[in-house]
């Protein structure tokens, strides 16, 4: 009779590879939703900044001419009797991040109150997807002179200066 040797078997068992296949698929669909989050968080980090640097060229631009620019312009320059203060207005990364943002939220809107004689404001809207620090995310949000806020200007919490 034949006698048949099962001791010295090379290679994996089917199992072994249906587990190692579940787990590699685990570890790639945790690490691109990860990677997923760090993008969006990295592009509301880019909306802060890029609020900022607007709100800086318009408080330069005030000092020169005592009052803010009547409009601001996607891509054009912030200029004031030839001296230019944005080099081009930022334009918002996409996609828009937040469910409560609204999409045609693609510009910064930016509003002038006010003039040289009444105590000129702007605000300039903008959409936040996530939380950052202790301001909830997926909303509106407002810079002004005095700082980024949530909602409302006259009754929404404080985030910080714009400095």
């Amino acid at each position: 009779m034949a006698e048949i040797n099962n001791s010295d078997k090379d290679g994996f068992t089917l199992i072994e590879l249906l587990v190692v296949i579940a787990i590699i698929g685990l570890l790639s669909t945790l690490s691109i939703l990860a990677l997923n989050q760090a993008r969006a968080r990295a592009r509301d980090a880019r909306r802060i900044s890029d609020v900022k640097q607007i709100s800086k060229a318009l408080e330069i631009y005030y000092n020169e001419s005592g009052n803010y620019p009547a409009s601001i312009i996607p891509n054009q320059s912030i200029t004031y009797d030839g001296y230019t203060f944005l080099s081009s207005v930022p334009v918002p990364p996409s996609p828009i991040d937040g469910s409560s943002c609204p999409t045609t939220q693609a510009v910064y809107t930016y509003t002038r109150f006010g003039s040289s004689a009444s105590s000129p404001s702007y605000t300039i809207n903008f959409c936040l997807g996530a939380n950052i620090a202790s301001v909830t995310g997926n909303m509106m949000m407002n810079m002004t002179p005095a700082g980024i806020f949530t909602g409302d200007v006259g009754s929404g919490s404080h985030m910080a200066s714009p400095s």
